[in-house]
């Protein structure tokens, strides 16, 4: 979400980025003052959660029901003072996070519009769209013709990542970062002195929990395979306690593996010396990968990500799947087969094709990402609303 602002603002829009109370505080220690820019302001609302001070990701079902209860008449009032605030445009077209649909119910009373941004992959979105239908009556329906049917325009324009580092030059911009984890960025150094190819990057996102056990199991898999490795584990990795992994396993491994509490995800899949992720295949970070032309060994976890492991598995090539019942041994063989082997090779081969694709989607003028980020600022941002 903060990437596609700096874009927008990047295209002349005064942009107001309005982030919970608690995101907010967690931005604020993690990268300090949020001052922004004269035209780029950022701005909080509460989410009606019980306060925190701690930085761990909210009981993800618990936050949304709160935010569908709570956010609309904050959200009205915050709209109503950037309206009467001197010196600042009043609104014209609302952006919000797919899920935030009491949004749709401000953008209506002001007569604006309003553009719903959804991170998901598509077949992930056209599976959102359709559970009520599914729960009702089954899939009897062309879904793609049903999407059409039930949608107002929708217009791709990913990969974020790589239209920002394309298109925004100004260092100020660019400084503004979306991360609500310290970035451990001793992790690029470690990773200089590697050989390319040879580290698998391990990361299972901000969301994803597992047990105790799934993590002994994953540690045992790296350290057996022998293989370098750089593993991001969340003080809140483990369901209802904090990640702790056995001494042996640190012991074992070394100066082979690097563990970090969060690190800076593009630049580590960028990185020469990483030659495989092991991800639960949320989109970004699917994303990310392909764009990094990087092969994924996939373990999902929820929402959309067991179709976005099935297409990066089956369909595009990049992929090979863990089973939900983690085993040391499986894990060990596919960090292998990855690493080393023939499926490995061709992977590697398949994620650099899917790459290209990703540069050419979004340079300019011609890159079909960049076209629909114009035609939705044309069509609908710059547009009063129907």
């Amino acid at each position: 979400m903060l990437k596609l602002a700096k874009l927008l603002h990047h295209r002349g829009f005064h942009v107001t980025f309005v982030n919970t109370d608690y995101n907010h505080s967690r931005l604020l220690r993690t990268r300090g003052d949020l001052a922004g820019l004269p035209s780029f302001r950022f701005a909080t609302i509460p989410d009606g959660m019980p306060p925190s001070d701690t930085d761990v990701t909210q009981d993800i079902p618990a936050l949304c029901e709160s935010t569908r209860r709570t956010c609309l008449p904050h959200f009205k009032g915050l709209l109503a003072d950037l309206n009467h605030t001197a010196g600042v445009p009043p609104v014209s077209c609302i952006v919000s996070d797919g899920v935030m649909s009491f949004t749709l119910d401000a953008a209506a009373d002001l007569g604006i519009p309003e553009v719903l941004f959804w991170t998901t992959s598509a077949c992930g979105f056209l599976g959102y769209m359709h559970y009520r239908d599914l729960i009702q009556t089954g899939l009897k329906h062309d879904v793609l013709a049903a999407l059409s049917a039930i949608l107002p325009p929708v217009y791709s324009i990913g990969s974020l990542s790589l239209l920002s580092h394309n298109q925004i030059t100004d260092p100020a911009l660019k400084s503004i970062s979306s991360s609500l984890w310290k970035e451990e960025t001793e992790c690029l150094r470690w990773l200089d002195a590697k050989q390319p190819n040879s580290v698998l990057y391990v990361n299972f996102g901000s969301i994803t929990v597992m047990t105790n056990s799934q993590l002994v199991e994953f540690a045992w898999g790296l350290a057996n395979s022998r293989k370098p490795f750089l593993w991001v584990i969340r003080p809140d990795l483990v369901a209802g306690e904090t990640a702790m992994l056995p001494p042996e396993f640190v012991a074992e491994t070394g100066n082979r593996g690097l563990l970090a509490k969060w690190c800076p995800q593009e630049e580590v899949l960028n990185h020469p010396s990483v030659a495989g992720f092991l991800t639960h295949n949320g989109w970004n970070s699917t994303l990310e990968s392909i764009c990094s032309g990087v092969p994924m060994i996939c373990w999902p976890f929820f929402a959309e990500q067991q179709t976005n492991c099935k297409f990066a598995c089956d369909e595009w090539g990049v992929g090979m799947e863990i089973d939900s019942d983690v085993k040391r041994d499986e894990v060990e063989g596919l960090v292998r087969e990855l690493m080393e082997g023939g499926k490995g090779e061709e992977m590697r081969r398949r994620a650099a094709e899917w790459k290209t694709m990703a540069v050419e989607a979004t340079t300019a003028p011609s890159g079909s990402s960049v076209a629909n980020l114009d035609k939705l600022v044309q069509a609908l941002l710059l547009s009063p609303c129907q």
